[in-house]
């Protein structure tokens, strides 16, 4: 007799997802009554699709349809593949808003800075050794960090988790976000008095709508987006601004490998628009960062509005201090809010939160407890008030049935 053998599919590493967190849940249709599913759960930065309607033709880009058809840029320069005017235009608003030293500094440019991130474990980990590379980051770290370290499978690299726990013995990079992603605290890095570690210092939000700038940034290697200076997300540019001229070169050919460069004409539109923003920021006259700063300021004030007739939840305290861009102290506007729930009764804030289909990303994917969620500041303005509407109403249901106990 026949025997019918059963192959079993091999089970996926827990920290491996195939499922994209951009999926919203299917739902029926809300009929313009507003009632479906809000997606908070990541930084689309859509709030600031009103400023770049206001600028009508000034970023304007026109392409013929014989332009840029070669792969090749500039092959005499360490990043073959960057357009010369998007290196001018970055280094140019670096010095206009005082952030990032760019001086000595290599610029590889790349499909976003989660590109760029994974070519940067690449450049620093090769050509590897006995054993995989400790990657960490102090909780609560940005929650794509573990799992982008660990998606490739890499000999490399590995993820290790949060840094103030990391006591191993060897070669580490530790990511240091700046501000942090998900509180919005500006920190150090927390492995300290070791000779053998690396650092790669993520400065997505180090701009003057999100927090004050108090200091050019002056590290090794420091990652730069598009998507969150100028919210222009589906541009896909991201940048790295880099001291080593090695691990340029190592980074370059990883994206080299990796896409055989980057769009060149996503880099003439992210050209134009850094260029319109650092002419509009040294005149009295539209400026995206007074704008983006606004818009900021404006959404926390409403948001702790609401927190504050509560004892349900809390936000993080932050610390005013003096922008050197600005020329104003001002506290921190973070793209995100870091929603703490101090009920006894609710274990899982992300889950909880669902049944009110607010869709947020939940503390354990942060390192951090499931009492906290990530929640975005930077969606739409129907999306945002929406949001505080039901917010508000967790805030009575809760409070009513704690006052018919």
């Amino acid at each position: 007799m026949a025997t019918m053998t059963m192959e079993m599919p091999r089970e996926e590493p827990a920290a491996v997802s195939h499922t994209s967190r951009y999926a919203l849940p299917v739902e029926p249709q809300d009929n313009g009554t507003n009632s479906g599913p809000l997606l908070l759960s990541h930084g689309d930065p859509t709030g600031f699709k009103p400023f770049w309607r206001s600028v009508g033709d000034q970023c304007k880009v026109t392409f013929n349809s014989s332009d840029f058809m070669s792969y090749l840029t500039d092959v005499g320069k360490v990043c073959w593949f960057l357009e010369k005017d998007l290196e001018e235009s970055i280094r140019e608003l670096h010095r206009t808003v005082g952030n990032a030293v760019t001086e000595d500094r290599y610029i590889v440019v790349g499909t976003g800075s989660t590109q760029l991130f994974q070519a940067a474990l690449y450049a620093l980990t090769t050509p590897g050794g006995l054993e995989p590379v400790n990657v960490v980051s102090a909780a609560p770290y940005y929650s794509q960090y573990r799992e982008e370290t660990n998606f490739l499978r890499s000999g490399l690299y590995k993820w290790a988790g949060d840094a103030y726990a990391f006591d191993t013995e060897g070669a580490y990079i530790e990511l240091v976000t700046i501000p942090n992603n998900p509180d919005g605290q500006v920190r150090d890095p927390v492995v300290v008095n070791r000779n053998d570690g690396k650092l790669i210092h993520d400065l997505a939000y180090y701009w003057p709508q999100y927090t004050p700038i108090t200091t050019q940034a002056d590290y090794d290697l420091m990652l730069f987006t598009f998507s969150k200076s100028m919210g222009h997300a589906g541009s896909r540019i991201g940048w790295a601004l880099v001291k080593d001229k090695d691990v340029a070169i190592k980074m370059t050919k990883y994206v080299e490998l990796n896409s055989i460069g980057v769009s060149r004409e996503s880099q003439h539109r992210a050209a134009k628009i850094l260029g319109v923003v650092s002419d509009s920021s040294q005149c009295i006259g539209t400026d995206f960062f007074r704008y983006g700063k606004s818009l900021m300021a404006e959404r926390w004030t409403k948001l702790r509005e609401v927190i504050s007739r509560s004892r349900v939840f809390s936000l993080p305290k932050y610390i005013e201090e003096y922008c050197k861009f600005s020329r104003e102290h001002a506290e921190p506007r973070p793209a995100f809010a870091w929603l703490k729930c101090n009920h006894a009764d609710i274990e899982d804030l992300e889950i909880f939160m669902r049944g009110y289909k607010i869709m947020v990303r939940g503390g354990s994917l942060f390192g951090a407890d499931p009492n906290q969620v990530r929640i975005s500041m930077l969606g739409d303005e129907e999306t945002f008030n929406l949001f505080l509407e039901r917010l508000s109403s967790i805030k009575d249901t809760i409070d009513n049935n704690e006052n018919c106990i």
